[in-house]
């Protein structure tokens, strides 16, 4: 009973709740005791929820008992993210100087998870204020994919992978500025969507237009597509504290049944940038052919750019330099003393990577832009002929915990960035989402599938095809 309730869909979930085939207590009591005892093996939460759960699960309950109107979610366990925050909870952001801090408000995502009726069970670990591409913190260490906890999960919403990836949750909430949805999607086999730039309100403060440079996203994460499109209408829409939220373009659940006859997709897996694993580049030139069983047009494209991979990384961490040092600011506003007093408390890595980093010119602030405009226009371009875009999410399957890679195929890279292919989209602001499309000596391989602006419903669409002429949901860890 236990696995069975634990491996349903949220979508499943919530069917059989509101024909009183499940209550929502059942099912989040199955998923709390699945937590308990399976956490430790990849480490996915920071902290577990209990009676927050209870108490919405019984109030789910309720509402279903006196003929209420439920809501898309209704008594589905969800995770949170350890930089977001839940009133009541505490929000540590993977750092020290936040351990004890209990967030005093919901953010606007989370109060429409909750008017939903989905249930949330606990928040899921990230790295230091969200900053790395691996996920591990001296709040609760590092997190492991479930195909093999001695391999990184990917960053920075890689508890939140795992958590699906091991069964337990059914939905989950990301958030990417560089690729921290995609790349755990991708190293835990699972599905993530970074949604057209704003599309899903942030709550950032004390700066709202922090997230502007590089464009930072939040998103859902599920085991199904359909799930995620789910999670996406009920998170969705414009916010008026969020100056960049937009409004939502279509009904997102409905795309998930569209046939994809009329779509054309361009393919190259390195994206005409990037070096690539060879194993990891045939798993994707075999499931490519998914898309055209599915009825779409597939083009593999020959890719030639003036643009490099070291340009394009240049003008990322030019802008996120920026953007982390701000945080520390932020910190000293809200009275440390990240440069004194505090900084033992912070991990190393983000002393070399922010407080030791050169600050940038304003002048090469906006060269980058320069080699942004060139990239969007590089992608664009592939859009003036195709739909969606298809590539590696990431150059090599999940790796051991510290052994980044130094090299892909024999090139030399950097190693905290350079093996994964996410960027570029948190540069552009389109949506783009990880689709488990095989596996490389057990290690789970992601496929990447990008559209244009506002165009999410036709990177779902494509989604789901895909999952319905491969499907991946018999393939996790039991």
């Amino acid at each position: 009973m236990v696995e069975s309730l634990v491996d349903l869909t949220a979508a499943g979930i919530t069917r059989r709740v509101r024909d009183g085939e499940l209550s929502a207590t059942t099912v989040t009591e199955h998923h709390l005791e699945r937590i308990r005892d399976r956490n430790d093996r990849t480490n996915a939460f920071v902290t577990i929820t209990d009676d927050l759960a209870r108490e919405m699960a019984a109030e789910a309950d309720e509402a279903s008992e006196n003929g209420e109107p439920l809501g898309p979610l209704h008594g589905v366990p969800v995770a949170i993210k350890d930089l977001d925050n839940v009133a009541g909870i505490r929000t540590t952001s993977g750092s020290l100087l936040f351990e004890d801090r209990i967030a005093e408000r919901d953010d606007p995502f989370v109060k429409r998870l909750r008017d939903a009726g989905a249930i949330i069970v606990g928040k899921t670990n990230t790295p230091e204020f969200g900053l790395g591409t691996t996920t591990d913190n001296r709040v609760a260490g590092s997190t492991g994919t479930p195909f093999d906890p001695n391999r990184v999960s990917g960053g920075s919403s890689g508890g939140a992978a795992a958590a699906l990836g091991d069964s337990l949750v059914p939905i989950a909430q990301g958030s990417d500025a560089g690729g921290s949805i995609r790349v755990p999607a991708a190293f835990c086999g699972v599905y993530g969507l970074k949604p057209t730039f704003g599309l899903i309100p942030k709550f950032d403060r004390p700066n709202a237009f922090a997230c502007h440079t590089p464009f930072s996203h939040l998103g859902p994460m599920a085991r199904t597509v359909e799930d995620a499109a789910i999670m996406l209408d009920v998170m969705a829409g414009p916010h008026p504290r969020d100056p960049f939220s937009i409004p939502a373009t279509a009904d997102y659940t409905a795309a998930i049944d569209r046939p994809i006859d009329d779509l054309s997709i361009a393919y190259s897996p390195d994206m005409g940038l990037y070096p690539i694993e060879p194993a990891v580049r045939e798993v994707l030139d075999d499931s490519v052919s998914a898309f055209e069983s599915a009825g779409a047009t597939v083009e593999t494209v020959d890719l030639n750019s003036d643009l490099t991979q070291k340009e394009v990384m240049d003008a990322y961490y030019t802008f996120a330099t920026v953007r982390w040092q701000s945080l520390f600011d932020n910190l000293e506003e809200a009275g440390f003393d990240p440069w004194g007093e505090d900084r033992s408390q912070l991990r190393p890595y983000l002393i070399d990577l922010i407080m030791d980093a050169e600050e940038p010119s304003t002048r090469e602030y906006k060269r980058a832009d320069t080699v942004r405009t060139q990239l969007l226009d590089y992608i664009q371009d592939i859009f003036e002929s195709h739909d969606l875009f298809v590539t590696a999410t990431t150059a090599v399957p999940p790796f051991p915990h510290g052994e980044a890679p130094e090299s892909v195929d024999g090139v030399g890279i950097e190693q905290l960035r350079g093996w994964l292919l996410t960027q570029p989209y948190n540069l552009t602001g389109q949506p783009a989402a990880s689709i488990p499309a095989g596996f490389v000596d057990g290690l789970p391989v992601g496929m990447q599938i990008a559209g244009q602006r506002h165009a999410d419903a036709d990177v779902l669409a494509a989604s789901a095809a895909f999952e319905r002429t491969r499907p991946w949901a018999d393939s996790y860890p039991q």
